[in-house]
Order: structure tokens, then C-alpha cells, then sequence
């Protein structure tokens, strides 16, 4: 939903989202339910970024548009695809210029979609307000504008912020070395402000991240150093400290980053996600390499910490790279009423779904 009555963009909460409700009034309150709205509608429209890099065909990735209406005799095909300018972007995650964080300002919209480009550095924002059916790009954030201001590439995650602005993780400089380091857009012009983060303290490698500003915490992943990753995975390369081990943390209001939790060599922590309740101090992150997923959390002590929940098993495999192979979880997911988790194990090819009503003790109840 874009608005929503006397709201902003979404909803006050995500439970109130997996409803299909919004209150009036301030974000974050949640009123009398004499006073809710109608249920938002069903989303129709689906936005897939598909990509061709390392497929062998040289045409330019694209962002695909699926009808997912039941009651359209289009209902599951694509039915619209936006060509990118250029060849070997590798469009990897997406964004909303404007989400549920300005939920209290009925003047914000959610009419673009962000897709930083993972190895050319770009940063496409695609136009879904004009004709939500076929989008349009808007505008191009070249890489040397990454590099000017904020001495950055390998652009991966986006999410907006209560500021309206927009917040992207990196993989790196624009050498290719590892740094795990964060750039701002601006919410109207999506020109770069400059690095989000301040001191002189970074980590050696970023990936994706996830804020809690009631928390006053910001947690970021680690992959590995994209001119490493550029070469292929070679195991050594994980002995020799070019691929992740640690959750940082950093404190949101002050920027800085305030800690680093080590989760052993080999780990590479990928997705990271908080529980959808503002009031939870804790989440989950998806371990590639090691296979497991780790719960995180703030102690009494006002320290965070972290414990293995989850393990999957290796398979003995012939003729590849390591003798027992990992699932590889790569993109994980909670739902928004934080009662499962969903995650891709990829290489043993599967998707799996876990209890976390007690996040300490997850329980396999699913798995395709």
C-alpha cells in the first residue's frame, strides 16, 4: 500500500501489515479498532530483477513484472520486462524509496523501486507510480559518483529511513578491497550524500544489514572481498581471512561502530534479520559456508551476543570443491507475525521452514 488514509506509506507495525489494517494517528500507535480502516488490498504486481551475468547471454539485466492477481487472465505471467542500459550490472537485492519507517507522513509515497547493481557499482531507480504495470527508469547513480563521495562500490542492500532518506551497504572500494561501509541517498533527487557511517573504524568486509532504531542498533554481515569473490571460490581464501566471520555492530544514532561479534572462520554471515516486533532485541542471521543460523541478542548487560539455533548437516558429495558440501543458506526470511523462519538452502536444494515462536529453540515444521 502506498497510503493509507490519514497514514503515510504502510503500516504502523508489521503485525498490523500481515492483517491488512491502519490506524489513523501517529506511527507506532495503534488506535481503537472501532477506528480501522478497511483491509489494504492484495498486491497484484510482483517486481523480479532477473539477471544474465555469467549465463553466457550478453543482453542487459532486467526487472520483470508479474501479474499475481487471481482474477487476471494474466495471472502468473510476466507481463512487462525493463531492459537495464547496460550489460553486466548483476541487479541483486531491491528497495523502496519510501517504506512503513515514514508510516506517520501522509506526504511520503512509495513510488520507486532501488536496485543497486552488485559488480558494475551502478544504482538504477525505477519508476512504478506512472504505470505500476510497466515501469520506467528514473534515474542512473553511476559508479563514479559512489567512489567520488563516498569512496565506495559494490552497492547491496537498500532501505529507507524515517529521514526519507536511503541507506545501501558495501562490499568495498572501488579497488575491489574489502569495506564494509554505508552510502546515503537522498530520498527526492537520489543524488549520494556522502558515507553514512562516521570514525575511522570499519569493518573489513560488508554484505547486508538490518536497523533497530528503538534499540538505538544498526547489525551489518560480511561476504568476502569482491576482487576475490570476482576470481571464483577457492576454500584457501577462507583460511587466509578474505571471507566474513563477524556481525558488527553499530550504534545507530551515533553511527559508530560499537562492536564485533566473532562467529569462527568459515562462517561468511549472509541475511540478517530482527524479529518484526519493534520491541524484540534480537534476530537471526543465515551462516553460507557453515550452514547453520545464529540467533542474536542483548544481554542485561546492554551487550549483544550470539548462539547457534540452527545446523544443517553437510552432504558427502564426488567432483566438488569440498568433500561434505553445505546447504549454503543464502536469503532467509521471518514472517511477519515472527512465528517462522524461511530460508534457502541452496546447494542441497531446498527451502525449509522453522518454528521460532521460542527463537531459542527453533523447530523444522516445513521443507520443499
Amino acid at each position: 500500500a502506498g497510503k493509507c488514509g490519514a497514514c503515510g506509506p504502510g503500516y504502523p507495525s508489521p503485525l498490523e501489515a500481515m492483517k491488512g489494517k491502519c490506524w489513523p494517528g501517529k506511527a507506532g500507535i495503534r488506535g481503537d479498532l472501532s477506528q480501522a480502516l478497511p483491509a489494504g488490498p492484495r498486491e497484484q504486481l510482483l517486481y523480479v530483477p532477473c539477471i544474465y551475468r555469467n549465463t553466457g547471454i550478453g543482453l542487459p539485466d532486467f526487472l520483470a513484472t508479474v501479474d499475481v492477481d487471481p482474477e487476471s487472465p494474466q495471472y502468473c505471467q510476466v507481463i512487462h520486462r525493463l531492459p537495464m542500459p547496460n550489460v553486466g550490472d548483476e541487479l541483486h537485492h531491491s528497495g523502496w524509496n519510501i517504506c512503513s519507517s515514514c508510516h506517520g507522513d501522509p506526504g511520503k509515497s512509495r513510488d520507486f523501486l532501488v536496485l543497486p547493481a552488485l559488480i558494475s557499482s551502478r544504482i538504477y531507480v525505477v519508476d512504478v507510480r506512472s504505470d505500476p504495470r510497466a515501469p520506467r527508469l528514473h534515474k542512473v547513480v553511476e559508479a563514479e559518483e559512489l567512489s567520488r563521495k563516498a569512496n565506495a562500490a559494490f552497492p547491496h542492500t537498500s532501505h529507507c529511513l524515517g529521514s526519507g532518506e536511503i541507506l545501501i551497504s558495501c562490499l568495498g572500494d572501488p579497488e575491489g578491497n574489502g569495506k564494509g561501509t554505508f552510502v546515503l541517498l537522498d530520498g527526492e533527487t537520489f543524488e549520494v550524500k556522502g558515507n553514512w557511517e562516521k570514525g575511522e573504524k570499519i569493518p573489513k568486509l560488508g554484505y547486508d544489514f538490518w536497523y533497530q532504531p528503538r534499540h538505538d542498533v544498526l547489525i551489518s554481515t560480511e561476504w568476502g572481498e569482491p576482487k576475490v569473490l570476482a576470481r571464483g571460490f577457492d576454500p584457501s581464501d577462507v583460511e587466509k581471512g578474505h571471507y566474513g566471520r563477524h556481525l558488527n555492530v553499530w550504534a545507530w544514532g551515533g553511527r559508530r561502530l560499537a562492536q564485533q561479534l566473532d562467529l569462527g572462520a568459515g562462517a561468511v554471515p549472509l541475511e540478517v534479520r530482527f524479529l518484526h516486533r519493534p520491541s524484540a532485541a534480537q534476530g537471526l542471521v543465515g551462516c553460507a559456508l557453515s550452514g547453520d543460523v545464529r540467533r542474536f541478542h542483548r544481554n542485561a548487560d546492554g551487550k549483544w551476543e550470539v548462539e547457534k539455533v540452527i545446523e544443517v548437516p553437510r552432504k558427502k558429495v564426488q567432483g566438488w570443491l569440498l568433500p561434505e558440501m553445505p546447504g549454503l543458506i543464502t536469503d532467509i526470511l521471518i514472517s511477519l507475525d515472527d512465528r517462522f523462519l524461511y530460508f534457502s538452502n541452496w546447494l542441497h536444494g531446498d527451502v525449509r521452514q522453522y518454528d521460532i515462536s521460542d527463537p531459542k529453540h527453533p523447530k523444522l515444521v516445513g521443507q520443499v
